[in-house]
């Protein structure tokens, strides 16, 4: 599940649309997830929609819409999970991901498939700069801690909350991310001001 519904106001224009290695991030991260070919993938979308979506039409993936987007990640997440739920009430286990973080390949999301697919691990996160986070995969047994998530929560509280039951996948760089103007130069330092 690709959580991308946000507005961007950091950065001042939708970062969904942000080219980085010549595609969108929202083409890239929805690329990579459709790659594992291990389920439906799921993009929540909210702010700019429309103009975000006309990047993904092509693809074998389901857009839902998320209108309190603005809420905060916690509201994307329990939409989309609960989208996910009424679709396929008998899902295994979900990997979220965000758009912007231009350190997540296709085989990183593999490997975190793969971990808790030999761990059995109730959740397996992404580990960088010293924290657990997202992408993430959470299996059905943490389902009612994320739907019990207000809008403002992400998804690293459930993450932090008992580090027994959480397995790692390292994601060296996995902290950079496209928020403001000077993520943008630090991705391109030959980009037109």
């Amino acid at each position: 599940m690709l959580l991308a519904a946000g507005g961007s106001s950091r950065l001042g224009h939708p970062k969904q649309l942000v080219v980085h290695e010549g595609k969108t991030l929202i083409r890239r991260a929805a690329e990579a997830a459709l790659s594992l070919g291990a389920g439906p993938v799921l993009v929540v979308l909210g702010a700019h929609r429309d103009t975000i979506a006309s990047e993904l039409v092509d693809l074998p993936l389901r857009v839902i819409e998320h209108p309190d987007w603005a809420l905060g990640p916690g509201g994307s997440l329990t939409m989309g999970l609960s989208a996910m739920s009424s679709g396929d009430p008998d899902v295994d286990a979900v990997l979220f991901m965000l758009c912007d973080q231009v350190r997540v390949t296709a085989s990183h999301l593999r490997a975190l498939v793969d971990t808790w697919r030999t761990t059995g691990a109730p959740i397996v996160a992404s580990g960088y700069d010293g924290t657990h986070g997202v992408p993430a995969l959470f299996s059905r047994a943490v389902f009612p801690e994320l739907e019990a998530l207000s809008p403002a929560q992400g998804a690293r509280g459930v993450i932090a909350r008992d580090p027994t039951r959480v397995a790692t996948v390292p994601l060296p760089g996995g902290g950079e991310d496209v928020d403001t103007p000077a993520d943008l130069d630090r991705l391109d330092p030959r980009r037109p001001v």
